[in-house]
């Protein structure tokens, strides 16, 4: 194992933001693995961390493929992480929506431009992600509709789900989907959680790109031959909205079924206590997306559902 400092920037009031590189193998660019680029992704950070403490025993057993190379880029953003904030703590910006960056912009563009001269020049790209709204997820495998995406290779994840969205024009920023430009196989891993660690999604996620490693001859790797996928268009999900705001408080979590009628969640009055709402499956299916936070606003999105075949 090898680490490098992959970027690094001077600041006036701190020492200066150095971003680091774990390279392991030596040879052909082969997979790239980056962790948390927002400042809250502790979820990300951490499955990176365990990622690192397998390949470090595996390569001293010499289970890295000759002529290979990975490298895995834990944490991005670990200025906003150390003062708990999610973008960048000077200006609120998204570093994950400044790519492919720009080396003479905006402080942000040139952090995003110094990684992606490193990470666009791998033949697989995998980016543990996190969601725009909180909650929590079935562990799952995401990509971008650019047409260079593969779902066939998402499927040697192994994991339950793989979901393709339409890309907004703000995703055109994203780093799934300028990887997918610059011809890198790409692939965006949702675990259960993001600002709390998920112990079990953790290892499923270490096992998945353990999996998909071997799989694509990268390694070395004995491991549970994991899901067959069920592929899935985000714009097949059908979403289910709360009609009051107040506190929060569900009855159904990812993963869990539900049938039509079921009550998934309900309100409270956040100054009475009574019940101003029941949340209620339009549709039957298995929960993708769940709301977590203990408050929620009128329309927030309390879950995104798996319909059924039938439905």
């Amino acid at each position: 194992m090898l680490k490098e400092t992959i970027y690094s920037l001077k600041a006036p009031y701190r020492d200066e933001l150095r971003i680091s590189g774990y390279r392991f193998g030596q040879g052909e660019k082969a997979a790239c693995i980056i962790g948390s680029i927002r400042g809250n992704e502790v979820q990300q950070l951490y499955v990176c961390s365990q990622l690192i403490k397998a390949l470090k025993e595996l390569e001293a057993h010499g289970s890295i493929v000759s002529g290979k190379e990975i490298l895995v880029i834990p944490s991005v953003n670990h200025y906003s992480m150390n003062i708990g904030k999610r973008f960048w703590a000077v200006d609120n910006t998204d570093i994950n929506r400044m790519f492919p960056g720009y080396d003479k912009g905006e402080t942000t563009q040139r952090i995003a431009a110094g990684v992606f001269e490193e990470a666009k020049e791998y033949s697989y790209g995998i980016q543990f992600a996190s969601f725009y709204m909180p909650g929590d997820f079935v562990p799952h495998v995401r990509m971008m509709e650019t047409g260079y995406q593969s779902a066939s290779l998402a499927n040697l994840f192994g994991l339950p789900y793989v979901v393709i969205r339409k890309p907004r024009p703000i995703d055109t920023t994203t780093l799934n989907y300028n990887w997918q430009l610059w011809e890198t196989n790409a692939f965006s891993v949702y675990t259960k959680e993001t600002d709390d660690i998920d112990e079990i999604s953790a290892k499923q996620a270490v096992s998945a790109v353990l999996r998909f490693l071997t799989r694509m001859g990268v390694i070395r790797y004995n491991s549970h031959s994991g899901y067959i996928a069920n592929v899935i268009l985000e714009d097949e999900l059908t979403s289910v909205h709360s009609d009051e705001a107040g506190i929060f408080h569900r009855f159904k979590g990812p993963g869990e079924e539900v049938h039509r009628g079921d009550v998934i969640a309900e309100v409270l009055d956040p100054y009475e206590g009574d019940v101003i709402s029941q949340i209620i499956a339009p549709t039957e299916g298995i929960i993708f997306f769940s709301h977590k936070k203990p408050l929620i606003t009128q329309r927030d999105i309390v879950c995104k559902i798996i319909r059924r075949l039938h439905e």
